[in-house]
């Protein structure tokens, strides 16, 4: 593993040696693994473009992955909801989760970090099973924008096994504790009827890193809806990686 760079350390080492014994055993349990970890660039800002799951904690096996490899801790841009939680708010915090702004992202990037960012958020994680395996980012272009004008690579990541860690109903509740108050409250089962997750082997697929072009503002818009676009074609390729268990 290559020595920290210490402009990329929002987390102290002490909580990084804590979340290495958590994960341990997650990742033991998923059997998890990552195709294609050469393509995180080792220095420079990027942008990490991961797809969410209900599960969520794939992703901080992926991130855990980067560092075994890398050496680097990733900085994630992370929901408003979760700043509003008592508790969960400084444990967030704590682990290098910064409130998803377009200035935040933008400084830390043009910092030289590696941003973590799952473009769906929480309606993404919510989709039911029917559902499984695509991608819900039609107005969602705020990392296409940011990755144009900090003129950084977006890194595309993806585990399609993530959307069967839980089976989850299509509920007209959820949608509208979503739609009106932000609320996550997905009909959800694991093993059983239970929420306990389901043992499936979990593999990350990384993409290429798409590079922007040159930003010319006068056609910002028409160069953000090209690499949404995509961004959007490459992720779905790589849920299609693996077919849906039936």
């Amino acid at each position: 593993m290559v020595d920290q760079n210490e402009q990329d350390l929002l987390i102290s080492k002490d909580v990084i040696e804590r979340w290495r014994k958590v994960l341990a055993p997650v990742k033991r349990y998923h059997q998890h693994t990552v195709e294609g970890i050469e393509h995180v660039p080792p220095s420079g800002g990027c942008l990490l473009v991961v797809h969410h799951s209900l599960a969520t904690y794939d992703g901080f096996l992926y991130g855990l992955e980067i560092y075994e490899h890398t050496g680097r801790v990733g900085t994630a841009l992370g929901d408003d909801l979760i700043f509003k939680t008592p508790f969960l708010k400084d444990l967030a915090w704590d682990s290098g989760i910064r409130p998803a702004s377009p200035q935040s992202g933008f400084q830390l990037l043009q910092s030289g970090h590696a941003v973590f960012v799952s473009p769906g958020g929480m309606w993404e994680s919510l989709r039911p099973s029917d559902e499984a395996r695509t991608v819900r980012w039609e107005n969602r272009r705020g990392f296409c924008r940011l990755a144009l004008r900090a003129q950084v690579p977006l890194v595309l990541a993806a585990c399609p096994a993530a959307d069967d860690i839980y089976s989850v109903r299509k509920s007209r509740l959820t949608d509208k504790l979503y739609e009106h108050f932000r609320i996550p409250f997905p009909m959800a089962k694991g093993v059983g009827r239970t929420l306990i997750p389901r043992p499936v082997k979990l593999t990350h697929y990384v993409a290429p890193p798409i590079v922007p072009p040159p930003h010319v503002p006068r056609d910002e818009e028409e160069q953000i809806a090209e690499l949404h676009a995509e961004a959007t074609r490459v992720m779905q390729s790589l849920l299609d990686r693996e077919k849906t268990v039936s």
